[in-house]
């Protein structure tokens, strides 16, 4: 049977397959323009080269581009064309590329020109290393001064700038073979992009400490250039075995643990139609209702009313999520609420409390802004809310945590969000974030022990930005970074997103794990305007559900041969052992485990419930 692109994305729109580039042992994927997944002998030596602009607000430019030729011969591969942004007020910029590929070497060389001037916050190459098999592995840095320096890519995740002053890095790839990364033009520096839930370090132009946003000045050429060397020292009868079987394969391995409670988070946007959705909520039976709070956006006692009849309506634990203002005293601020849930009935079983303004991130060189001590914030909710466990961290992303880490001996909690368009939104670099997660809550987990911790909401859409001014609207719904709707929550997609990021975050033994609202843009439940192939639910509803229906239930691991492609885990409660599968491709995968007592061929992006063979 077809499936239908839109039930796998929620949009009809496809992307433009990439065009798969060679010269000897290199293997290199063209797409917008922009260098992917490049190989070496089929070991991934970088994620991705790319050329970007980038506005105000730190959205990417998706640029007009034209004139594009690509040579392809036996062993060596040009490509060129023109690209053009588009800016505010008339402004605009051309970029002239130049890219080609030999036997071990790679050059990407580009030329920016403005004829009305143009703003930006970054202009240039991004180049990502990937994460798995690179996390805490030796590296040289080459600085601009000439210096070199023997070093190690960051294995617990970086808060700030790893290596500055960069002009080169060179990493081991495979026993024998080296890659260097040089970068000429500019001054460049490398970021733990994993703190984005990003799967790379990414090494991009101009220090962050350096103004922004700044001017590129009418007719002055900005030229860049990036080279990746290839040096194989290996014995020339030396050959890696690449081939495949095209299954992927399950084993049990030998970590276990206990499911999270699944939880929900709720608006007071949102508070009308998840009432009216009740029987919904209670289908779904969620062990957590998350209520959003944040009185600077105008919320008071009628969101505390409505908070109070949907935790009356559905009986499960609650926790408020508040964002203090801090524009009088926290303590105020705090009992002013308290007052209000007071008057409203409103008895929550926790709060989660952090500085409103701790929701903007402070960049590498940046003020940080005017707070309270964070150890007076959470004294004032203990004095406002007593006998209510007080849970601190951020309402925003890890990046945030790891950067500003709250005292974890004055709260019983810690929490933190991820989201996956930060920066890029194509459909692979989505998939790919779930490679950065066990990263983080080892992080959280190396920063703050065995406090009980909690991720979420996490969703593909962005409900706030921690890096601009706003989210971005997305009205023809399109795959764009920061974007506050994203067509793919409506499709298959999201549902095996979900699926991959519990597997991949089981590890960290969360007590309770977010993923989505119940109705709106971040919810279960599509809008009226939303059509989906199962009436009003999105397909992320069963998914969820199922997971919810799992806590406090045994897991236990299951290896995957190909993660990226396939995850799984086994799953045991009184009804007995399954196995959960999920497939985060876009093609059909074919799937055989000790577990399983046939093989399994799974369709894109679906998920599979099996009984666990004797």
């Amino acid at each position: 049977m077809t499936i239908d692109a839109f039930q796998l994305y929620g949009t009809h729109a496809l992307q433009t397959p990439p065009v798969r580039l060679t010269a000897g042992k290199l293997t290199i994927d063209l797409a917008n323009g922009n260098l992917r997944t490049i190989r070496y002998d089929g070991v991934e030596v970088l994620r991705a080269i790319s050329y970007l602009v980038r506005d105000r607000d730190w959205g990417t430019y998706s640029p007009d581009i034209t004139d594009l030729k690509i040579e392809q011969d036996v062993d060596r591969f040009e490509v060129s064309y023109r690209a053009r942004c588009e800016g505010a007020d008339g402004t605009s910029l051309v970029v002239d590329v130049r890219i080609a590929g030999y036997q071990g070497r790679l050059d990407f060389e580009a030329e920016a020109v403005s004829e009305t001037g143009f703003e930006t916050n970054r202009c240039g190459f991004c180049i990502l290393h990937p994460i798995v098999g690179v996390a805490g592995s030796a590296a040289m840095v080459e600085h601009v001064d000439g210096r070199t320096v023997e070093t190690r890519f960051p294995d617990v995740i970086e808060p700030w700038q790893p290596f500055k002053d960069m002009r080169a890095i060179t990493h081991e790839v495979l026993p024998g073979v080296a890659a260097e990364c040089r970068m000429e033009g500019d001054t460049f520096e490398m970021e733990d992009q994993r703190n984005w839930s990003d799967a790379s370090y990414k090494t991009y132009v101009r220090p962050l400490a350096l103004p922004w946003p700044y001017q590129i000045f009418a007719n002055q050429p900005v030229q860049q250039k990036t080279s990746l060397v290839i040096r194989n020292t290996r014995h020339s009868a030396e050959r890696r075995d690449a081939r495949s079987t095209g299954v992927v394969r399950l084993e049990l391995g030998t970590r276990t643990g206990a499911m999270p409670d699944i939880g929900v988070v709720i608006t007071p946007d949102e508070a009308d139609t998840t009432l009216s959705a009740r029987s919904l909520l209670s289908a779904i039976a969620p062990r957590e209702l998350l209520f959003h709070f944040d009185p600077d956006a105008g919320h008071g006692a009628e969101a505390l009313q409505k908070f109070a009849a949907i935790a009356a309506a559905h009986r499960c634990r609650s926790t408020l999520e508040i964002a203090l203002a801090c524009k009088a005293s926290p303590a105020s601020e705090a009992a002013e609420i308290a007052r209000q849930m007071q008057l409203a009935r409103f008895e929550p079983d926790a709060i989660l409390i952090s500085p409103s303004v701790d929701r903007q991130s402070t960049p590498p060189g940046s003020k940080w802004p005017d707070c309270p001590p964070l150890e007076e914030i959470y004294a004032a909710a203990r004095a406002a809310f007593p006998g209510i466990r007080i849970g601190g961290g951020m309402l925003s992303y890890f990046t945030e945590l790891n950067r500003k880490r709250v005292p974890a001996n004055e709260i019983d909690f810690i929490s933190h969000c991820t989201n996956p368009i930060v920066h890029a939104a194509d459909d692979l670099s989505v998939m790919q974030t779930l490679e950065a997660l066990p990263f983080i809550t080892r992080s959280v987990r190396a920063i703050y022990g065995d406090k009980p911790y909690r991720i979420g909401p996490s969703t593909i859409p962005m409900r706030q930005n921690p890096y601009g001014s706003r989210t971005m609207d997305n009205p023809s719904g399109g795959r764009i970074p920061m974007a506050n709707r994203d067509p793919r929550h409506n499709g298959r997609f999201a549902a095996a997103f979900a699926l991959g990021y519990t597997i991949r975050v089981l590890d960290a033994g969360l007590e309770c794990l977010t993923l989505s609202a119940l109705t709106g843009p971040f919810g279960l439940i599509a809008g009226p305007d939303e059509p989906t192939e199962q009436g009003g639910w999105r397909p992320l509803f069963n998914t969820v559900r199922g997971l919810s229906a799992l806590a406090g239930a045994s897991w236990q691991e299951c290896v995957s041969s190909s993660p990226s492609e396939v995850l799984s885990f086994v799953a045991r409660d009184a009804t007995g052992a399954k196995i959960f599968i999920v497939n985060l491709t876009s093609e059909e995968r074919r799937i055989d485990s000790g577990a399983l007592d046939k093989e399994v061929r799974l369709a894109p992006f679906a998920t599979a419930v099996l009984p666990l063979a004797d």
